[in-house]
């Protein structure tokens, strides 16, 4: 674990301090989880992170069919350090019996140590087959996919968990019945994020609703999701919900460290990192290094880089064309030689370092299959679309 860089006292002194987080047999000395996000949290991405703080770090998103089926990608996808204590994986599916394969795939061949089913997926490729976020609206689909992932969790002693959003909209919510649906078949916790789907990313998460849930599931640990871009976000989420846990998606887009952050505060220790221009380029170098390690070729490692450096360098004093260069690197050296021309010397540029990263936009419409909402129960016709609707492209 790396120390801070040019560390200074928060504004706001940490007087939280949890628990470890009790995920089935697994003890996480530090209550906090890297959310699942598609071409962000692979091996590479998941090494930074840990090497600041403790938890929990999970893969991308991998398709129930996709790891039936061995597609070579996925099985990239949930592959892990040596030094992963606890090999972390998300899955995603909407039929019962590819679901089943699938965890047990996992179990039996002992790929992971903990499973999160995902059903908060927002996007329309998802969400228009009846997943993702969409899936609880159907109580009896939901139930038989929990019924089967914790069926076949259970024989290899492998905690498993949900991932959910308050539901499709605000008058179609769904997270009360289907945590307290997902706990009655022995799910070992669930994590809300305190949006519904049509808000996409858009506003602000509702924490009281994470607060509400945490009230009605007193028995199983409850975490919550949306908007912590720092560790005071973080501790003022525990103050206002009373959760077990934080789960931290956007807001470590680029800052790998706040993982450290996050660790401290809930010590109740006050050290924030800070680095300025020269460790910040030192990490995005190491970044790509890791990320052409990971994908066995260095040009699929530069242009996944691509994608991470106005995170990294969001509000540094980093001049547009320099920005633009780094955008396109082709390779490793000319990333070296891109990065050796900043003012290596600059400072952590404060405030403006912080705050709200990755995707916001507007609310939109939720894509769904026709008739979806007439009820809560599956008709005939999406029972038939289910089956040929399982994704086989992880990841997103």
């Amino acid at each position: 674990m790396l120390s801070p860089v040019n560390s200074q006292s928060s504004q706001r002194p940490g007087t939280v301090q949890l628990p470890p987080l009790k995920l089935g047999k697994h003890t996480i000395d530090t209550p906090v989880v890297l959310a699942p996000m598609a071409g962000i949290t692979n091996r590479a991405f998941r090494r930074l992170c840990r090497e600041y703080g403790g938890g929990v770090y999970v893969t991308e998103m991998v398709t129930a069919r996709a790891l039936v089926e061995r597609n070579t990608e996925s099985m990239r996808i949930i592959s892990h350090d040596d030094d992963e204590d606890l090999r972390s994986i998300q899955i995603y599916g909407v039929d019962p019996n590819t679901v089943r394969a699938a965890v047990r795939m996992v179990v039996e061949e002992d790929r992971a140590d903990h499973i999160d089913l995902n059903f908060g997926c927002p996007v329309p490729k998802v969400t228009r087959k009846g997943g993702g976020s969409a899936l609880p609206w159907k109580t009896d689909l939901f139930t038989s996919i929990i019924a089967a992932a914790t069926e076949e969790a259970a024989k290899g002693d492998v905690p498993l968990t949900i991932k959910m959003r308050k539901g499709i909209d605000e008058d179609h919510l769904t997270y009360l019945e289907s945590a307290k649906i997902a706990r009655d078949h022995g799910a070992a916790a669930v994590t809300l994020h305190g949006r519904t789907a049509r808000q996409y990313y858009s506003g602000k998460a509702d924490w009281s609703s994470i607060a509400t849930l945490r009230e009605a599931l007193p028995d199983i640990p409850v975490l919550g999701n949306g908007d912590i871009f720092s560790a005071e976000d973080a501790l003022e989420m525990v103050k206002q919900t009373g959760i077990d846990g934080v789960v931290v998606g956007r807001g470590c887009q680029g800052r790998p460290w706040l993982f450290g952050d996050l660790q401290a505060a809930f010590e109740g220790r006050e050290e924030r990192f800070r680095p300025g221009v020269r460790k910040v380029a030192e990490t995005v170098y190491r970044h790509g290094e890791l990320l052409t390690e990971f994908f066995e070729d260095e040009g699929k490692g530069m242009r996944d880089i691509r994608k991470h450096i106005a995170w990294y360098f969001k509000g540094y004093p980093v001049g547009g064309e320099i920005r633009a260069q780094l955008a396109q690197v082709p390779s490793l050296e000319r990333l070296r030689e891109l990065l050796n021309e900043l003012d290596l010397d600059l400072p952590y540029p404060g405030a403006a370092a912080e705050g709200t990263r990755g995707r916001a936009g507007t609310p939109k419409k939720t894509h769904l299959p026709d008739g979806w909402l007439n009820s809560r129960e599956m008709a005939e016709e999406h029972k038939a679309m289910i089956k040929a609707a399982e994704l086989d492209i992880s990841g997103g």
